[in-house]
């Protein structure tokens, strides 16, 4: 990197995704139910933090563009979180459905 853009660098102090959220409570509950603690920034943002790691949920969405977001999240033990998401009963508390399935090989979960 270039002398001027590496000293650009060093001052990012964040840089988080906003999601979409629909139903804004209802979603603001599921993160919080996983384990988040939110950061109310306006009425319509809150800021979503597990540990050093943070994305902002916002009560709007664009159906378009909240069809095509993603939100990767590597984790070292993934038997551990899921063991955790299934014994929130989310699908009961926060009107969500559940379904993933695994590649042993590369050891990514998707969407069933």
């Amino acid at each position: 990197m270039l002398n001027g853009v590496m000293d650009l660098a060093q001052t990012v102090r964040s840089m988080r995704p906003i999601v979409p959220a629909k139903a804004f409570e209802i979603s603001k509950r599921f993160y919080v139910d996983l384990g988040f603690q939110p950061r109310q920034l306006t009425d319509n943002l809150v800021e979503m933090h597990l540990g050093a790691y943070a994305f902002i949920l916002q009560g709007y969405c664009v159906q378009q563009w909240a069809d095509n977001f993603v939100m990767h999240m590597s984790v070292s033990d993934l038997e551990l979180w899921w063991k955790h998401i299934v014994s929130l009963d989310l699908p009961s508390r926060t009107e969500s459905r559940i379904r993933a399935r695994h590649n042993w090989n590369t050891g990514v979960w998707s969407r069933a």
